[in-house]
């Protein structure tokens, strides 16, 4: 589904996506809660020919409409519609308005039906569990409910301000409807209300921040230059807002609107990076729930081992039952040493020692894993065995399609892989823990800690670098093979510091090559691979949040010129964009006098690409 051209509103765990009129009517769309599908159609039908004059959005949770029955040079009545959304709430408002000179009949069917499936399901999994919905009507209310196969039971409640002209429904092929008749005097305004109520099993939610509260703790956009600019940043500023997911333990940014209404382990950490220092409360709650939800124990099916972050959490029917494994899911090799570098990076800004301690049996675990499980060989470097097709993720670092890790003839690498970007995330989380065990008041494990940094430092140096491409590997196979391509990967080893200083120069040289900077950023394949596809989801697009890490790194290394110029092609990408977002990835071809070939089914907004500019500001 492209996104362009849909309404998608989200708050807290609750989404909504619909297609550009604002109805519910097909496919994927519908309104959802924590991985529900609570209504499958929401549809008004005009008995006029009305038309959509204007649509606009104040916030990613709310959207207007103004619909239009037009004859001759005038409108005869005039519909504004204002649809809000809150956690588990949609509100409807229609005002219709007669403005014509003599008295109006206006009259609509709103469509509505309710399936309750899994998101999975409505995004095309098979999982062939047939539902009884059960439907209540009242003159003023409809209910729809369902009772799974455990037991638990959830609902979708609609209540009408106005009273439908049948005090039953209407049965159709597209569910239930109600139908309202408006007898209109000229001038006259009536409106009418549809409250719609989601009744999850779930409710795990604390304090809600409010938009006016997210937007003050970041810089104001005068900081940039008038125009397009700004309208990205604060348009990136709202859209995290929009993303957050409320949890006992704080804030926690969803990784993408709307499939990715969910807690995910890297996003979220990587998020959180950026997000440091203009919101460490955030990045507390990230911390926090991570940790709670650390694997305990071993479980082959959701790739769990003892101390691991996970990747993905769930709370659909498909999960509660074990049909899919994200209760959580742990096929990741890096939100394990991410965790470790945002710690160290937000205990380094807030001086947060009820926290280091708190977290302390969490961030142990971590280390623990990364030197037993994570480590497959025992060689030092971590490394993944990744799932088989259906059961899991292939590919467990960040470039996650199947296809993603390969050989230069094309070949698709086997075995423990070892990325090259993990094992500077490794080197950056052992520095982290070399801080944390003095802040302890540990010397003795710290040391040993420093001496595992430097170790890892030296032997990937001998392991992954290309001398002839002036470059470091994309990863190691199962047999230690380098796999010898040009990626983005090695970029992101800029900022984790175990690049030697004498081995920089060479490296930057090679990102900014014609193979990899396409003037947008910097590819994920060089344009000369065998498995170079320019709109493809890793084999040579460009990712916003992936570049943005590279010029952090630039920075840290001196290149500044270089670090904002990227900001300043990630910007111009933004501004290119009708919706003023960072999309979550586009193809990887030359940057033009046109706008970026869009990647059709990226996810806008997504976390890490919103938080990007955030995160880019003191290099504009």
């Amino acid at each position: 589904m492209d996104f362009r051209n849909n309404i998608v509103l989200k708050e807290n765990y609750t989404f909504w996506v619909s297609d550009g009129d604002g109805c519910i009517t097909e496919s994927e769309q519908g309104v959802y809660s924590y991985d529900t599908r609570f209504l499958s159609r929401y549809a008004w039908r005009f008995a006029q020919p009305m038309q959509t004059l204007n649509r606009y959005s104040a916030s990613p949770n709310t959207v207007h409409f103004h619909y239009a029955w037009i004859e001759g040079p005038s409108q005869l009545i005039g519909v504004r519609r204002d649809l809000e959304l809150a956690s588990n709430l949609l509100t409807d408002r229609l005002q219709i308005e007669n403005t014509s000179g003599r008295a109006q009949t206006w009259s609509a069917v709103l469509q509505l039906d309710a399936d309750f499936v899994d998101m999975f399901e409505a995004r095309g999994f098979q999982a062939d569990m047939p539902r009884m919905v059960h439907g209540e009507v009242a003159s003023r209310s409809v209910r729809f409910s369902y009772r799974d196969q455990d037991g638990g039971e959830v609902g979708t409640e609609i209540d009408f301000s106005h009273t439908p002209i049948s005090s039953q429904s209407v049965n159709s092929e597209s569910g239930r409807q109600r139908e309202f008749i408006l007898e209109l005097e000229p001038g006259q305004q009536v409106e009418i209300t549809v409250v719609v109520r989601l009744q999850p099993i779930q409710a795990d939610y604390a304090e809600v921040i409010s938009y006016p509260e997210w937007r003050r703790s970041f810089p104001d956009s005068s900081l940039l230059p008038p125009g397009l600019y700004r309208r990205a940043y604060t348009q990136a500023v709202d859209d995290l807002r929009a993303l957050l997911l409320f949890t006992a333990e704080g804030a926690f940014p969803a990784a993408g609107i709307p499939w990715f209404v969910a807690a995910f382990g890297r996003d979220a950490l990587i998020t959180g990076l950026m997000l440091l220092p203009h919101q460490p409360e955030t990045v507390r709650g990230i911390l926090r729930y991570l940790a709670r939800h650390q694997a305990q124990h071993r479980d082959n099916f959701q790739g769990a081992e003892p101390g691991k972050i996970m990747h993905e959490l769930r709370f659909g029917e498909l999960t509660r039952n074990g049909t899919v494994p994200h209760r959580p899911y742990y096929g990741t090799i890096d939100a394990t040493p991410l965790f470790l570098i945002l710690l160290g990076r937000y205990i380094e800004y807030t001086q947060d020692e009820d926290v280091l301690r708190e977290l302390a049996p969490a961030w142990q675990a971590a280390l623990s894993w990364m030197t037993t499980e994570g480590d497959c060989d025992g060689d030092g470097f971590l490394e993944y065995q990744g799932a088989k097709p259906g059961e899991g993720l292939v590919v467990q670092s960040w470039k996650d399609s199947d296809d993603s890790m390969m050989h230069a003839d094309g070949s698709i690498a086997a075995g423990a892989i070892a990325p090259v970007e993990v094992q500077g995330y490794a080197y950056a989380a052992y520095h982290a823990a070399v801080q944390l065990y003095r802040r302890l008041g540990d010397a003795d494990t710290a040391r040993k800690w420093e001496q595992k940094a430097a170790e890892l430092k030296r032997r990937f140096h001998q392991s992954f670098w290309l001398e002839d491409r002036q470059i470091y590997a994309m990863a190691l196979d199962g047999e230690k093979r380098p796999l010898q391509v040009d990626s983005s990967n090695a970029g992101q080893l800029l900022f984790s510091g175990i690049v030697p200083d004498e081995i920089v120069p060479q490296l930057v040289e090679t990102l900014f090559s014609d193979r990899l900077w396409s003037g947008w950023g910097i590819r994920t394949l060089g344009t000369g691979e065998t498995a170079y596809n320019p709109v493809s989801y890793h084999n040579g697009s460009v990712w916003p949040h992936d570049t943005a890490l590279i010029a952090e790194g630039l920075q840290r290394h001196g290149y500044t010129e270089a670090a904002g110029e990227i900001a300043r092609a990630l910007y111009d990408l933004a501004a290119s964009q009708s919706d003023y977002r960072l999309p979550e990835l586009i193809a990887g071809y030359p940057r033009t006098s046109a706008p970026p070939v869009p990647y059709p089914v990226a996810c806008r907004p997504q976390a890490w690409d919103a938080a990007a500019l955030i995160f880019l500001l003191p290099l504009m």
